[in-house]
């Protein structure tokens, strides 16, 4: 098999949760040394830290996901709820890109791979918070992706929606008929992602075979967002 990673050394955040664990197998499968981290920043000195102890990373994955908040509609998002999207997903993203950026732009090379949401590009009621976060991520990814390119530092997003996961789809509610009903109405191609698919897809993004993708946010949800 070919090592499409060889040799890189890459950064997952948030690694046990979410995208993490499956896209550290994969990673490693292709040659990368993974590094890992589990906490959120939720200061600059804490990303700052994390990248310190890191050292040199050519990849870095953006790994960060909060709880979607289902159900609350916007005259029921208090302070708090609006800001925890935020809070556990966009402020600690730039302070990790803020943080690696300088040592890739010294090397003039870097990839950084953000997984999103399919929320950030296509509304869902009753996820006003989440959705705004979501959409808060893609927006940021295609003003920074602009300005590292010309260092030869490439940032793409993959906004996902409908990827198996314990956390987002767990299996109570993917074996009902209403579940299996829903998602032949709402996504064409009627079925959940594996993750596996996900972490292929971050793969080439973080490949050199991805050199020309430049701040894209790029659907990966079955149909469901275009």
């Amino acid at each position: 098999m070919e090592k499409r990673l060889q040799g890189k050394r890459v950064l997952v955040t948030q690694a046990k949760d979410f995208m993490g664990p499956v896209t550290v197998d994969v990673f490693r499968e292709h040659g990368a040394e993974v590094l890992t981290d589990d906490s959120i920043p939720d200061s600059d000195a804490a990303a700052d830290a994390i990248v310190e102890h890191a050292g040199e990373i050519d990849v870095l994955v953006i790994n960060f996901a909060a709880d979607p908040i289902g159900g609350k509609l916007a005259q029921e998002l208090t302070d708090e709820l609006w800001a925890g999207p935020f809070d556990g997903m966009v402020h600690p993203m730039h302070r990790m890109v803020r943080a690696v950026l300088p040592q890739m732009y010294a090397r003039k090379s870097g990839k950084i791979v953000v997984y999103g949401s399919a929320t950030g590009l296509k509304g869902s009621k009753g996820v006003g918070a989440y959705s705004a976060a979501r959409a808060a991520q893609v927006g940021y990814v295609n003003a920074v992706g602009l300005e590292a390119a010309p260092h030869n530092v490439q940032i793409n997003l993959i906004a996902q929606n409908f990827v198996e996961n314990p956390d987002y789809y767990p299996p109570e509610v993917t074996n009902t008929e209403k579940f299996q009903a829903f998602m032949k109405k709402t996504v064409p191609l009627g079925r959940l992602a594996k993750p596996r698919e996900d972490a292929l897809f971050a793969l080439f993004l973080a490949s050199n075979e991805s050199d020309f993708f430049v701040g894209q946010a790029f659907p990966f949800s079955g149909g469901w967002a275009q």
